[in-house]
């Protein structure tokens, strides 16, 4: 298997970031919230362990965040070319999900489960592919 990938950058490179430890797991959310973000059935994303920072490296200034009004995550983003970085708890801004998309290489993780199921986009199946599903959300 391939070195794991902890440097993590968005679509146009402006946004360069870097994880202090490997991605821990990493599963699907179908919530609507994902879905209006994405334009797809499903995120990808890669949960981080307790205690695991990022390092921005490059483009701090152009990392734009909001977060729903009914709560949740702050979903961040680069305000430049709006490639999807990462979700961060708001209150202390502990970041714990980048965005599968966002690493620059292997990260060492595939999707072992999915949650929120129960909103799942009726134009586009959840795959019958054997991970574990959970009915909302997965706990941390």
């Amino acid at each position: 298997m391939a070195e794991r990938s902890t440097t993590c950058s968005c679509g146009c490179g402006a946004v360069r970031f870097e994880l202090s430890e490997p991605a821990a797991l990493a599963g699907y959310c179908h919530c609507t919230r994902c879905q209006k973000r994405t334009g797809v059935g499903a995120s990808a994303q890669a949960r981080l362990a307790a205690g695991t920072t990022i390092t921005v490296l490059s483009g701090e200034g152009l990392i734009s965040c909001w977060r729903h009004p009914d709560g949740g995550a702050e979903k961040c983003f680069c305000s430049v070319c709006g490639s999807h970085l990462f979700s961060r708890d708001a209150g202390d801004r502990r970041v714990f999900a980048v965005r599968m998309s966002a690493f620059d290489g292997d990260p060492g993780v595939r999707p072992s489960f999915r949650q929120y199921v129960d909103y799942a986009a009726a134009w586009e199946p959840i795959p019958d592919d054997g991970l574990e599903r959970h009915r909302e959300g997965r706990p941390r």
